[in-house]
Formats: structure tokens, C-alpha cells, sequence
């Protein structure tokens, strides 16, 4: 028979009640964890019986943390914490030219950059893994919460992380925000005003996602509507496939558009004024400690003094075009 801190402790209880403590919405927490709500209910409800006080209660439709819940919260943030910070320890006596390194990479970023990093790097260290995970925002943060990606590469200032204290960035370049469109009455601008983009309908990235929650911030900060999307997509390929082919209009990073080119019917602008965002590094203090870790890092930085970022995406673009060319031939 299990004992009250192993039931209170198992990494399963402790799962359900955070993603309960975040989303405070039994069914949206449910679906995350892919249980059915009946299910999650009967584990909180189980939790509170062995703590012997209520963890939530409602106000009307609203879920609230009790005094109980707060003191728990914490508690299993500390928990997690003591975890971590054991697991890094361990790896920093571990060897700097073996092991695997997990890689978390905002799905909405231009990869191609890292793709040929990893190439380079296995090719001088191939005892060294790296994986890349395509994530959402919030799938990467939760798994630097519980250490399962060692690194994550993802778009910066971003007002979903409550807590850096935990946690160091390491800029990798400052991007640009680029109005795509189709009208040739604009081909020749570089600039354009925000209220001169909405005479045409749009495709975007899905509400929750970083640069959609960034472009209605935009608009909102300069007192025009909100660009009217009739199309969602969670990848940069997907949306400049559907404005190619629809017409519609879109904003997608400067360094996706230099990697990928536009095609003939398509114009890119800067927007005035100008949307930009740092793309960075982002990991918990202490893993650049780790010597497979901080290698990675350091042959990044190699990487990029050899050639920057920008140049390496002209680069990137060129070959595949020479390529398709080729093919074509």
C-alpha cells in the first residue's frame, strides 16, 4: 500500500495538478494531459483527500486556487526545482564530446540556419546527438520546466514566461517583422503603414501563437483593426503556400523571406512603424555548465563569427535556388 507522500509525490499527481494550476479549466487541462475530465477529477479530488484540504474552488465558472492549492504550488515548483538542479549537477561531470543534447525550436522559426549548424557540428563531434523538437510556445516552456530540453530557440520579449529568474537568454540576432502582400500599387514601397494593410483579408498563425499575439499587439498599440484572417497555419511554409496561391496577405519574418525568396507575385515590406523581436537562446541557469551543452553553444558562436546569421540565410537561399534550377535543367 502506498504511503501518503508517495501518493501525494508520484510524478503523475504532481503532473495533473499543475497542468490544472495553469490552464484552471478541468476540461482544457484534460485535453492536454489526454485524459478524459472525469478522470482528472477523480485524481485532484484524490490529492485532496491526502492533503486533507480543498487545492481549488469556483466562483461563478472561474476556478481559483485555495490557500491550500498556493502552498502546494509552491512546494511542487520546489520539488521540480531541487529535480533539476540534481540532473544538472549530475550532467555537468559528464563528458563535453558524447551525449545528446535536446533542442526545443519555436515551430513558427526559420530552421534552416541550425539545420546546416547541426550538420557542421555532427561532422566534427558525431558522438554528440543533438535533437530538434518543432514545438508551440507552450509545449517548449513546459518542458524546460521539467528539463526535458536542455536548450530552447524561441522569440523574445515574451510576456507568457511569468518566471526568468530560473532561466538566461543569449540573443541570436533581432528580426524583423516583414509585411508579404500581392499589391503592385505597393511593389515599390519599403515601408508601409499598418492601416494600409487591411484592404485585403489575411492568413496568420493561430491565436495563442507568438507572432499572431504580436501583430494584434501592434495594431491594437496603433489604434487600427486588427487584420481580418480567414486562414490559421502553425508553420511559416504553410502560410506563404496559402498567400502564394490565395492572394492573401501575411507578415512573416525577415529571415524566413530571406531564406525562402518571394516568388513573383509577392512584395515584402518593412512595417511602419516597425514590428521586431529578438530570436535568442533560451535555457535554465547552469546548463551552459554542462560541457556538452556549453560546446554547443560556444561552436555557435564560432559558427556565426565565421559568417552572421543574415548572410548564412542569403546563402541558404541562394544554394536552393541554384539546386532547383539545376533540377529544372
Amino acid at each position: 500500500m502506498k504511503s501518503k507522500q508517495e501518493t501525494i509525490f508520484s510524478s503523475k499527481t504532481l503532473t495533473y495538478f499543475l497542468q490544472l494550476a495553469d490552464t484552471m479549466n478541468y476540461t482544457q487541462a484534460a485535453q492536454i494531459l489526454g485524459i478524459t475530465q472525469p478522470a482528472l477529477t477523480q485524481q485532484i479530488k484524490k490529492l485532496e483527500r491526502t492533503v486533507g484540504a480543498p487545492l481549488f474552488y469556483s466562483v461563478g465558472k472561474k476556478l481559483r486556487l485555495s490557500e491550500a492549492g498556493r502552498t502546494m504550488l509552491n512546494a511542487t515548483h520546489e520539488i521540480y526545482e531541487v529535480l533539476n538542479q540534481a540532473t544538472d549537477e549530475i550532467q555537468q561531470s559528464t563528458s563535453a564530446d558524447s551525449g545528446e543534447i535536446n533542442v526545443g525550436l519555436l515551430t513558427s522559426i526559420e530552421y534552416s540556419v541550425f539545420e546546416d549548424f547541426a550538420i557542421q557540428y555532427y561532422k566534427e563531434n558525431p558522438d554528440v546527438t543533438i535533437s530538434f523538437h518543432m514545438l508551440t510556445r507552450k509545449e517548449i516552456w513546459d518542458r524546460l520546466e521539467n528539463n526535458r530540453i536542455d536548450l530552447a530557440i524561441m522569440y523574445l520579449p515574451d510576456d507568457s514566461i511569468k518566471n526568468w529568474k530560473p532561466y538566461r537568454s543569449k540573443k541570436i540576432i533581432t528580426e524583423d517583422l516583414l509585411f508579404i502582400h500581392h499589391n503592385e500599387k505597393f511593389a515599390g514601397r519599403k515601408k508601409i503603414r499598418l492601416k494600409d494593410t487591411l484592404n485585403n483579408v489575411w492568413v496568420t498563425y493561430p491565436r495563442e501563437y507568438y507572432l499572431d499575439q504580436v501583430i494584434r499587439e501592434n495594431y491594437k498599440n496603433a489604434m487600427v483593426d486588427t487584420p481580418n484572417s480567414v486562414a490559421r497555419f502553425t508553420t511559416p511554409d504553410q502560410i506563404y503556400e496559402f498567400s502564394s496561391a490565395t492572394g492573401a496577405f501575411t507578415a512573416l519574418p525577415n529571415s524566413y523571406i530571406l531564406a525562402k525568396g518571394t516568388q513573383d507575385n509577392m512584395y515584402s515590406a518593412q512595417f511602419e512603424p516597425g514590428i521586431k523581436f529578438d530570436l535568442a537562446f533560451v535555457f535554465r541557469k547552469d546548463k551552459d555548465e554542462i560541457p556538452r551543452v556549453g560546446r554547443v553553444l560556444n561552436a555557435f558562436d564560432q559558427y556565426l563569427a565565421e559568417q552572421d546569421y543574415t548572410t548564412r540565410l542569403t546563402h541558404i537561399h541562394d544554394e536552393k535556388y541554384r539546386n532547383s534550377e539545376g533540377a529544372k535543367d
